[in-house]
């Protein structure tokens, strides 16, 4: 991407001028839009697009990083109260010999 526009995938850009896919092809084929090719897929070339369908994408995609770190936190939360308890028992025992210390997954 740089000032003066960006490549856009089919799909991105069909979303973006809120058109069908066939017609972005058609316009292809008939030379109407600058486009290259890359490992048989095109990009189209266009001056940068801020519209509702990016700004979707990007709080989408912060949404689920947000969920995503969330359940990461959770399960950290849950592993460090095993690991308080089970220290707790290590360090309450009266006996000598102490129980084997459990693998943890990472």
């Amino acid at each position: 991407m740089n000032q003066d526009g960006i490549w856009l995938s089919i799909l991105d850009y069909a979303s973006a001028k809120k058109t069908s896919i066939s017609t972005i092809r058609r316009s292809i084929k008939a030379g109407h839009v600058k486009f290259r090719e890359e490992n048989g897929k095109y990009f189209i070339w266009t001056k940068e697009i801020k519209n509702e369908y990016s700004e979707e994408k990007r709080e989408l995609a912060i949404k689920l990083e947000l969920e995503f770190f969330k359940k990461k936190h959770r399960e950290l939360v849950e592993e460090v109260n095993d690991l308080k308890m089970l220290l707790n028992v290590y360090e309450t025992q009266n006996s000598n010999e102490l129980p084997p210390i459990p693998e943890i997954e990472l």
